[in-house]
């Protein structure tokens, strides 16, 4: 009997390879669901270690697919990352080094130039919906991209979850619902039109967020209730750092905490209605999903609540670079499984395209500067250098296995901690003569990624432009 099981198990993994691999040849092709959460670190859920704040339908991706322990964001705030999930390239490479600031001042797309995952997928014959956030220029305009399904917010960034201004059918409203189950009623919708014709999600919630007026206020939502006693001992009570300039109030403050809390459970509910559908229509096992965000938040974290734009000057602590990283394909992917690979978000674009079996259409115009990690999801053992490097504006960063190395354009402060037996960055090494050698390998390689892979009219180390305003000078 156990024979038995074991040889289904394996045609069961031979027959979603052999999906994968004839994609290109036309036949069955692997649909996709993306879903890119905002402000979201490791720590809030449950299959990262949280045991405070309920993520039940996360956790169950978790346990059916595989999850990434060190992923990274190469920037502190949403539209550049986002920007490199879908192209591949770094900020000073597609040229967006923040965030948009609103959104209606910019009318055009800002990724137009590039070739983008929905760009690639619609020419490879899906029907690409979004539901969500955009934030790369262009919502009003209609769809972008590639895209034929287009429900986004206006603008980009959030204030609140009620009464959300939205674009649905070119048409600006606002909407009566919680937005966050909005958003996923339009990835239900759009999951019931796409019959017939393999599909690409992408599922771009506002949530959890963490930032604005409803961190001052009680988060209405069904799990608000069950928050409202609970003390949130997964917020660290940290003296407030010197360097945090935005948020201030939001330290150590239970409301704050409270809010996040059950803005994250409301995501997880999203999550599971998304899963149920793929489940009732079908597509349970022919579906890839990737479930991530664009960079993390600080919660209390050594004194800071939010991303890398909060402070002055600018940083890149752990908390607001780090990123979950779930990928889910039954038959193919072995569920319960983690993988300890250092990663970033510009590894993205051509591992899904190996994993869906359109390796071929990598774009090539530009170099990439992401490495495919495909044959990792599998459980294979890579050779792999545990290298990622980060792209802020007047900030760069590499992080190694065991260190991690700041510099600031053109004077300042730098920073350099050893990751081993500082996790929590308290001190600062970078003028210890003793680790002199290891800040100089270490800039050898970052000014080496960054002569190889930026783009002169967009490198702001070397005069280049932005596309977006930028924070810094």
């Amino acid at each position: 009997m156990k024979l038995w099981r074991f040889a289904a198990a394996w045609l069961c993994v031979l027959a979603a390879g052999a999906m994968v691999l004839s994609a290109e040849a036309g036949e069955r092709k692997l649909n996709l669901v993306f879903i890119l959460c905002d402000n979201l670190s490791p720590w809030p859920i449950g299959c990262y270690g949280n045991k405070e704040i309920l993520t039940p339908n996360i956790d169950r991706l978790a346990a059916e697919g595989m999850r990434f322990t060190r992923a990274y964001s190469v920037n502190g705030v949403c539209s550049p990352t986002r920007a490199t999930f879908l192209t591949g390239l770094i900020p000073s490479q597609h040229g967006i080094h923040s965030f948009f600031q609103p959104e209606k001042a910019n009318p055009e797309c800002v990724i137009r130039e590039f070739v983008s995952l929905p760009k690639i997928l619609a020419g490879a014959g899906y029907t690409c919906g979004l539901s969500g956030k955009w934030h790369l220029g262009g919502a009003l305009a209609g769809p972008q991209e590639g895209f034929s399904y287009w429900f986004t917010k206006n603008p980009g960034s959030t204030e609140t979850f009620y009464g959300d201004e939205m674009i649905w059918q070119g048409k600006l409203y606002r909407e009566p619902k919680y937005t966050t189950d909005a958003i996923t009623d339009h990835a239900i919708e759009f999951l019931e039109q796409s019959h017939g014709k393999p599909f690409f999600l992408y599922l771009a919630y506002n949530a959890p967020y963490g930032l604005g007026r409803i961190m001052r206020e009680v988060h209405q939502n069904r799990h608000t209730d069950y928050y409202a006693s609970k003390n949130m001992d997964s917020f660290p009570r940290e003296p407030i750092s010197p360097w945090l300039m935005h948020n201030r109030d939001f330290m150590n403050n239970l409301v704050s905490m409270r809010s996040y809390a059950a803005a994250m459970s409301g995501l997880d509910d999203g999550v599971g209605r998304v899963m149920e559908t793929l489940r009732r229509l079908g597509h349970d096992r022919d579906t890839l999903v990737v479930f991530t965000a664009d960079q993390g938040l600080a919660g209390g974290h050594g004194g800071y609540w939010g991303m890398g734009d909060h402070t002055r000057p600018l940083a890149a602590r752990e908390p607001a670079v780090m990123i979950p990283l779930i990928w889910r394909q039954p038959g193919a992917i072995p569920g319960g499984t983690a993988c300890d690979l250092m990663t970033s978000n510009y590894d993205f674009l051509p591992t899904v395209l190996a994993q869906m079996g359109l390796k071929a259409r990598t774009p090539d115009k530009t170099a990439l500067p992401g490495r495919n990690y495909a044959r990792a999801l599998t459980g294979e053992k890579l050779t792999w250098e545990n290298v990622i490097f980060h792209d802020f504006e007047n900030l760069r960063m590499e992080r190694t296995e065991d260190w991690k190395l700041i510099v600031r354009y053109p004077n300042g402060p730098d920073e350099l901690y050893d990751m081993k037996k500082d996790p929590g960055e308290r001190e600062n090494l970078i003028h210890w003569p003793e680790h002199a050698a290891m800040k100089k390998q270490l800039q050898k390689q970052l000014d080496g990624f960054f002569a190889k892979y930026a783009d002169p009219q967009y490198d702001l180390w070397k005069g280049g432009r932005s596309k977006a305003k930028r924070l810094t000078k």
